[in-house]
């Protein structure tokens, strides 16, 4: 997938069984929607939370916000009628959770073409357990209707057996290996949630830090970080700038037959313009966001 088509700065996760949350998500400024049927819905309550995200997916209205839903796993008793219901909904994407194996990608792939899901419809796995991540290459390449890894950073945490410390040093590695192995299968990649949703300096903090990682956004768990979130992972004025002014430098070195050109003291090549041109798409595509929203 060509990365920055569509942004995935933000991505909230909603509580399926919630009618006026889902309802709300359709003014927020989000790039994505999580509509769970996982952990934020109760066991007595999944039955009536399946239907009521079925009839929203259908129903429409979330403007230009991508909509995934994530189901429950095909090793429970929810799992094979969330896939199905799914399927016939038609959202952007159904989230697979606790993703170990291509096997299980390709199983999914397998029962949406039988169930007849929509052809745009996608799937992403949740990157959360020790053994997806050591196959997370595997994983990225199993069908081409894989469009994105989420990170599950507290279950991965919680298997590791880990401390989640401010720096996330001991959830690096994990990180890293699905962030690589995304990137290898030309996957977006969306980092793991912050807990602390008050703490808007740790949250700031994270961004960045997954930003610099190469991140394409991060997971949310409540509404006041979307602002936050969209801010550092949008490209700002400064980053436009010196990407307008590199490539303008290039080409006009190209016009003199040099194959390099020089800003501010720095060497730029084709891999910089090509960084340049996927960071002015990347502002393209989020004013496009912007615009359609506020049409809505």
């Amino acid at each position: 997938m060509e990365q920055g088509v569509s942004p995935y700065r933000s991505v909230l996760y909603l509580p399926g069984s919630r009618e006026r949350v889902l309802e709300k998500a359709k003014t927020l400024p989000a790039d994505a929607l999580i509509l769970d049927l996982e952990d934020a819905v109760t066991p007595s309550e999944k039955p009536a939370a399946r239907e009521l995200v079925a009839r929203a997916v259908k129903a429409g209205g979330f403007g230009p916000r991508k909509v995934l839903t994530r189901i429950n796993g095909l090793d429970t008793e929810w799992g094979g009628e969330d896939l199905v219901a799914m399927c016939a909904a038609g959202p952007d994407a159904i989230l697979i959770p606790k993703v170990e194996t291509a096997a299980m990608i390709v199983e999914v792939a397998g029962i949406m073409a039988a169930s007849g899901a929509p052809e745009n419809t996608r799937i992403w796995a949740m990157m959360e357990t020790p053994r997806g991540v050591l196959n997370a290459l595997e994983i990225a390449g199993a069908d081409p209707l894989l469009e994105g890894f989420v990170m599950g950073t507290n279950d991965l945490a919680k298997e590791l057996g880990a401390a989640q410390t401010p720096d996330r040093q001991p959830l690096m590695t994990g990180l890293g290996l699905c962030l690589l192995a995304a990137r290898a299968e030309g996957l977006v990649c969306v980092d793991g949630v912050y807990n602390a949703f008050k703490d808007d300096e740790g949250l700031e903090v994270v961004c960045i830090q997954g930003l610099e990682m190469g991140f394409d956004g991060k997971t949310l768990i409540h509404p006041a970080q979307i602002e936050i979130t969209n801010r550092v992972f949008a490209p700002s004025e400064e980053d436009l700038a010196l990407a307008r002014e590199q490539i303008q430098a290039h080409e006009e070195a190209e016009a003199r037959g040099e194959g390099v050109a020089v800003v501010n003291g720095r060497i730029v090549e084709n891999l910089h313009v090509e960084t340049a041109r996927k960071l002015l798409g990347q502002a393209d595509a989020i004013a496009r966001l912007s615009e359609s929203s506020d049409a809505v």
